[in-house]
C-alpha cells in the first residue's frame, strides 16, 4: 500500500480517480447541464440524457438502457441536477458491479502465471512494472519476464521497473524467441520459488495474424511447464481509443481466453464512458483503472467511486434501487 493510499484511506483514492475521470465528467456535465431547461424528468429530458451518455463514449444502446433506468419511477416528476447526477451514478455503478473483481493470486499456482497483452502504446509496460511493485508491496515473490522482444525500449524499461519493485527479470537480446523466453522464464521463476511471473507480450497490433498466433504460442509452450499456465491473461486497454477497444478485446479473446482488464489512461480522454461498455459487452472484470503516472494512480477497479467521478455526483450511491440488469 502507498503513502497516499494508507494516509489518505478511500478519500484519497476518490480524489484522485475523481481528478483523473475529469475530462469525461465535464463531457458529461455538459449535456447534463442542458438537461435541465425544464428541471423535469420528462421524454427530452431522457433522451437529452441519453445523448450526454453517447457522448461520453457509453454506447447508444447502453445509453438507451440507463437513461431509461433512471427515469423508472420517476418519469415526469421534478429533479435537481445534483438528483439527476446521483440517480445516474447510482444506476452506472449498479451495471458496473459485476465487473469489480480484484485481481488475485491463487497460491495453489507457484507461481502464478500472468499473461499481459495489448496493442501498441496502452502503457503496458508501465503497468506491469506498477502491478510488480503493488504484489511486492504484499510481499509477494514476483519475478518479470520480457517476451516483447520485438522493442529494445521495453526491456530497458521493465528492467528499470523490475529494480523498483525488487523483481528479478529474465531477458534476452532483441529479436529472440518470445515463447522460448517465456518457457524458460518459468522454468527460472520455479527454480526460485517465486509467487508471481509477469510475462510482458510485444504490443502487437489487433489485426496481424501473425502476432496474434505469437501469442497463442507462448500460451502454448508455457503448458509444457505448467499444464494450467497462464493462470491469468490480462489485456491492457487505453481509454483514450474509446470504441476501438471493443474491437481490440474481441481479438485478443479470439486469440487467448482473456481473464480481466485494465484500463489505463483515463486522465488523458473524454471517452471514459468505454469502460462502461466493456463491462457491459464482455463481461470481463475490470482489475485496474489508471489514472496517472504514479504507482498510486493505478487503482483497484471500485465500480461506486467510479460511477460517482464519470457523473459529478459527491455523495456516496444509495443502496434504493433494484439490481440492474444488461
Amino acid at each position: 500500500m502507498t503513502t497516499d493510499e494508507s494516509s489518505g484511506g478511500r478519500l484519497g483514492i476518490f480524489a484522485r480517480l475523481k481528478a483523473g475521470l475529469s475530462r469525461t465528467a465535464t463531457q458529461l456535465s455538459g449535456g447534463l447541464t442542458g438537461v435541465f431547461t425544464k428541471e423535469r424528468l420528462d421524454a427530452d429530458t431522457v433522451r437529452d440524457l441519453e445523448d450526454a451518455l453517447i457522448r461520453a463514449d457509453i454506447g447508444a444502446n447502453l445509453a438507451h438502457e440507463l437513461a431509461a433506468e433512471v427515469a423508472k419511477d420517476r418519469y415526469d416528476t421534478d429533479v435537481t441536477e445534483r438528483e439527476l447526477r446521483q440517480l445516474l451514478a447510482n444506476v452506472i455503478a449498479k451495471a458496473l458491479a459485476p465487473a469489480a473483481r480484484p485481481f488475485a493470486v491463487d497460491p495453489a499456482h507457484k507461481p502464478f502465471v500472468v499473461l499481459v497483452a495489448g496493442v501498441n502504446g496502452t502503457g503496458k509496460t508501465t503497468t506491469i512494472g506498477k502491478l510488480a511493485a503493488k504484489l511486492a508491496q504484499e510481499k509477494k515473490r514476483v519475478h518479470l519476464a520480457a517476451a516483447d522482444t520485438f522493442r529494445a525500449a521495453a526491456i530497458d524499461q521493465l528492467k528499470i521497473w523490475g529494480e523498483r519493485a525488487n523483481a528479478p527479470v529474465f531477458t534476452r537480446g532483441p529479436g529472440a524467441d518470445s515463447a522460448g523466453l517465456a518457457f524458460d522464464a518459468l522454468k527460472e521463476a520455479r527454480d526460485a520459488n517465486a509467487d508471481v511471473l509477469l510475462i510482458d507480450t510485444a504490443g502487437r497490433l489487433q489485426n496481424k495474424a501473425g502476432l496474434m498466433a505469437e501469442l497463442q504460442k507462448i500460451a502454448r509452450v508455457l503448458k509444457k511447464l505448467d499444464e494450467t499456465a497462464p493462470h491469468a491473461a490480462i489485456l491492457v486497454l487505453d481509454a483514450t481509443t474509446g470504441q476501438n477497444a471493443i474491437s481490440q478485446v474481441e481479438a485478443f479473446q479470439a486469440a487467448v481466453p482473456l481473464t480481466g482488464l485494465i484500463m489505463t489512461k483515463l486522465d488523458g480522454t473524454a471517452k471514459g464512458g468505454i469502460l462502461v461498455a466493456l463491462a457491459n459487452r464482455f463481461k470481463l472484470p475490470i482489475h485496474f483503472v489508471g489514472v496517472g503516472e504514479s504507482i498510486g494512480d493505478l487503482q483497484v477497479f471500485d465500480a461506486p467511486a467510479f460511477a460517482r467521478a464519470l457523473t459529478g455526483a459527491d455523495e456516496e450511491p444509495k443502496q434504493t434501487m433494484g439490481s440492474f440488469r444488461f
